[in-house]
């Protein structure tokens, strides 16, 4: 992956539920887009992040092209050849890679979608609950706090990147104390929107 590109903003897409409030299309047109795992059963972004070893394999067994696929370095090389290896391995969880590596090539903006951090009243919050190797909506909440630190030290290290997270009223705000980090509704992102010329 390169770096230092001219690229005005970014997409990088978690997997909790409050990404279902966009289509991964409606932001295509202005910046490459970022996704995890099981995304790539409905839709093939610019750049899929899949870290957990069952998911890897599951992507690996699929007919899907892994070429845009990237993971860390912990698995045998020569068993998935058209993968991408991220180096240095972190040993961080699939959303905050994908935050990593987007911010790699040093965009202006980027929009952070489906990073809910905690549950749904307490169960799993994740769009592909009840799904092959996923565990059960019923399930008890993940525990977030890795997720917290991991997107934080991005946003920290890049002080030069503007991130936006794009949530829904009422739900779990993440506060920090950063200058170039903001958090917004849906309803304000699409507002936005308009003001934005198409790059593809």
């Amino acid at each position: 992956m390169s770096s230092k590109t001219s690229i005005i903003r970014s997409f990088v897409f978690g997997n909790g539920r409050t990404r279902l409030n966009i289509d991964f299309d409606e932001v295509r047109s202005y910046g490459p887009i970022y996704a995890c795992n099981a995304v790539y059963r409905e839709y093939t972004p610019d750049f899929l992040i899949a870290v957990d070893r069952k998911m890897i394999n599951e992507i690996k067994n699929s007919n899907y092209n892994t070429s845009n696929v990237y993971t860390y370095d912990n698995i045998d090389r020569r068993q998935y050849k058209n993968f991408n290896f991220i180096e240095p391995n972190l040993g961080w969880s699939s959303g905050p890679t994908a935050l990593y590596l987007a911010s790699k090539t040093m965009p202006k903006e980027v929009y952070i979608f489906g990073f809910d951090f905690e549950g749904l009243n307490g169960k799993l919050n994740n769009v592909y609950a009840d799904t092959f190797n996923y565990k059960s909506r019923d399930d008890k909440a993940t525990y977030y706090g890795n997720w917290i630190k991991q997107t934080e030290k991005v946003i920290k290290d890049n002080p030069n990147i503007k991130y936006i997270r794009v949530t829904i009223p009422n739900f779990f705000e993440v506060k920090w104390p950063y200058d170039n980090y903001n958090q917004i509704l849906y309803e304000d992102f699409r507002k936005m929107m308009l003001e934005w010329k198409k790059i593809r």
